[in-house]
């Protein structure tokens, strides 16, 4: 009688655990579906934190993770299948879109914004006022790389003053598409810099440095305009032009410098977790709200429709691959 009583006291044990695990399980699983987990570019990130705030405030029982580890960063865990959006200040490369693959990882790719290249000068710099893009590929080529180290060399009216660079790192979207509008191809950068994913490093180097000259962001400009000066890019058709006011990046003008920021979302995660797609129904449908008051600019009106069309037919892939830099937006959307 004893022993049976032990059994079935065991048994019982034994059977509340398995419930108890299946149900943790069966919770976990639910938990997870209604997570969205975004990661990737410094640049944009303020817009996608923007946003999940505003959401939570619509839906609070939504659970939305923004995170920044740079463009590259945040492709290599969502083509590892580890995040559901990847932030990105450019657009995906070759070796991304294989690794992707090999995961069996679909994206939808959409534009959610504009930036503008600051670049970027010490209060004390009164001569580099306007640079032009050979000059910019002088100063930045891989070329350059130990060669190109005082301002007289990039231009000979400039003064004899050694040249300090201040700029993102290359594993950065940003370095990407700095390289590629100044030289005609994407990483072709010199190594002997001063490099950081963090901006306000760059902000703070080159306020703090009179012979110093960074790119930036255009938010982190903004933001620190007081102890900058921009320096204007002299455009193909010969004017120097800057990217503030921002209307010089909304009608291209600012070009070749003015790029397209994205989000990349899985199609896995569309497709398993409702979540996801309601986050970004609400990013499209009010990101704009948002963007101006930090330090981005707005898509134009007609680009935000067919990026929403886009995302409502679920098409995947890319189609930014074949744009070059200062290109509009709206026809490769």
């Amino acid at each position: 009688m004893i022993f049976r009583s032990r059994f079935k006291d065991s048994f019982l044990l034994i059977f509340l655990m398995i419930v108890a695990s299946s149900t943790t399980a069966c919770s976990s699983s639910e938990e997870k579906k209604s997570q969205v987990s975004i990661d990737g570019a410094a640049v944009g990130f303020p817009i996608s934190l923007a946003v999940a705030e505003e959401y939570g405030k619509v839906k609070p029982e939504a659970k939305v993770s923004v995170a920044s580890s740079g463009t590259g960063g945040g492709f290599s865990k969502f083509c590892n299948g580890d995040i559901d959006i990847a932030g990105a200040s450019r657009t995906i490369r070759d070796e991304e879109i294989k690794k992707c693959q090999s995961k069996n990882i679909k994206f939808v790719e959409l534009p959610v914004a504009l930036d503008g290249i600051a670049v970027i000068a010490n209060r004390k710099n009164n001569f580099a006022k306007c640079l032009t893009i050979k000059e910019l590929g002088k100063i930045w080529g891989g070329k350059s790389d130990g060669k190109i180290l005082r301002w007289n060399q990039v231009n000979s009216k400039f003064p004899n003053e050694n040249l300090k660079l201040y700029a993102p790192s290359s594993d950065t979207g940003t370095f990407d598409y700095m390289t590629q509008a100044v030289t005609g191809k994407a990483k072709n950068g010199r190594t002997d810099y001063t490099a950081t994913q963090n901006q306000n490093l760059l902000v703070q180097g080159v306020s703090g440095d009179a012979t110093a000259l960074g790119y930036v962001g255009i938010s982190y400009y903004i933001q620190n305009q007081e102890k900058l000066n921009l320096v204007a890019v002299e455009s193909p058709t010969g004017k120097c032009e800057k990217p503030v006011p921002v209307d010089n990046v909304i009608k291209n003008i600012y070009t070749p410098l003015s790029r397209p920021l994205f989000i990349y979302v899985s199609k896995k995660s569309l497709d398993t977790k409702p979540a996801v797609k309601e986050f970004v129904d609400f990013y499209l449908e009010n990101s704009w709200k948002w963007v101006d008051s930090v330090g981005y600019v707005a898509l134009p009106d007609e680009a935000y429709v067919k990026v929403k069309r886009k995302f409502a037919t679920g098409e995947t892939g890319t189609k930014f691959k074949k744009a070059k830099p200062g290109e509009p937006i709206t026809n490769f959307i």
